[in-house]
């Protein structure tokens, strides 16, 4: 075997070492049979709530234990056919067997990442808030630009998004979105995306094609499940109506159905316009402030455990962290990880998963104080 596939297959099976010491593999492997036995009682959906955590859990380890065999497998089946092919002297059996092993060293180190999304609410389903910088028409359509781009990211992942509120610009673009994403890891995926971004380009509304610097802003915060209690009495909010905007159907803009919720200790607003009935909007704004509120408490406990971090000041919530630039140059860059991209179109068409991968290592690396590989 060469030198360079043997280093690949040394990766691989350190990877996966590690991931069966983050799943504690015997653990995880008796806890599965245990699920797999408790889903044949009849009597486990007595109590739906309970029933439902359990079927969770069971499917996580489902995919994770079986990840790992599915991988373990696929390097003693490619290692094997190296051998057989350097026996018979075959190179193309060699060569597609190299193929599959450098292809199988992405796909663990994305594993790796992924088992890095432990977090309270990671699991979660997840709204995303865009919003349009200073800036006027240049801004709106920058923001419009970025709810696309999360869009797209969402839609590789086959991951669901609806839209709950969208306020359009006057002339192009939107002032302001909320989305819901919904799927496996969907916050924790997208956590690390909240902040300012950039854009640099030659304006399509400057009579003159002169550049332009635009700014928006992402806000991501987890759906929370009826196991989470958020108490918020009435007296700390204000409940606004008012008259929906945008493409909708015939009733948009003829009743004040959509809400407005703005709890007054924090200032934090949520707005809901998604569907016809006031009712239904009112009960989603609740669901939503409730998330923020959350999500808030988890940044409180976050923002205490990485107190000593001097990196933890630029993350967050009005800080700059990542900027797209299109003229004079092709660039992407994130100013917090370093990860770059000269190919923004790519970007923008939702080809997050490296930004991701290392702000999310770079966060892990942060709260533990050791490198994401010694994870376990």
């Amino acid at each position: 075997m060469r030198a360079e596939t043997q280093t690949i297959v040394d990766e691989i099976k350190q990877a996966i070492s590690l991931l069966r010491r983050h799943f504690d593999w015997d653990q995880a492997v008796k806890r599965l049979e245990y699920l797999n036995v408790r889903a044949e009682d009849a009597s486990l959906w007595n109590d739906p709530a309970e029933a439902q955590k359990l079927m969770r859990e069971r499917q996580n380890l489902e995919d994770g234990i079986g990840a790992v065999k599915g991988l373990t497998q696929a390097l003693e089946d490619n290692i094997g056919l190296i051998e057989l092919g350097e026996e018979e002297d075959d190179g193309s059996v060699v060569a597609d067997a190299e193929a599959a092993l450098r292809s199988m060293l992405g796909e663990v180190k994305a594993r790796q990442v992924e088992t890095l999304l432990s977090g309270e609410a990671d699991a979660n389903d997840t709204y995303l808030e865009i919003h349009a910088g200073a800036g006027g028409t240049e801004s709106q359509d920058w923001a419009s630009m970025l709810l696309r781009m999360y869009t797209r990211w969402a839609e590789r992942r086959r991951f669901k998004v609806e839209v709950l509120e969208v306020h359009e610009g006057e002339e192009a673009g939107i002032k302001s979105a909320t989305v819901l994403i919904k799927g496996h890891n969907a916050y924790g995926w997208l956590k690390t995306e909240s902040g300012v971004h950039r854009l640099v380009r030659i304006s399509p509304y400057d009579s003159n094609a002169r550049r332009h610097t635009s700014f928006a802003s992402a806000w991501v915060y987890p759906v929370i499940d009826d196991s989470i209690v958020i108490d918020i009495p009435e007296s700390e909010v204000r409940i606004d109506t008012y008259r929906s905007s945008g493409s909708g159907g015939q009733h948009v803009n003829t009743t004040d159905s959509a809400v407005r919720i703005t709890h007054i200790p924090t200032g934090i607003a949520v707005a809901c316009q998604a569907e016809r009935s006031q009712h239904k909007n009112r009960a989603k704004a609740w669901e939503m402030l409730r998330s923020r509120l959350y999500e808030e408490e988890l940044k409180r406990r976050e923002a205490a455990a990485n107190a000593t971090e001097a990196t933890k000041s630029d993350i967050g919530w009005g800080h700059q962290i990542r900027s797209y630039v299109l003229q004079p140059y092709q660039l992407v860059k994130d100013l917090r990880t370093g990860v770059e991209s000269t190919s923004p179109s790519n970007v923008l068409d939702g080809d997050l998963d490296d930004f991701m991968e290392a702000s999310l290592s770079q966060r892990i690396e942060g709260s533990s104080g050791q490198p994401v590989a010694d994870l376990d």
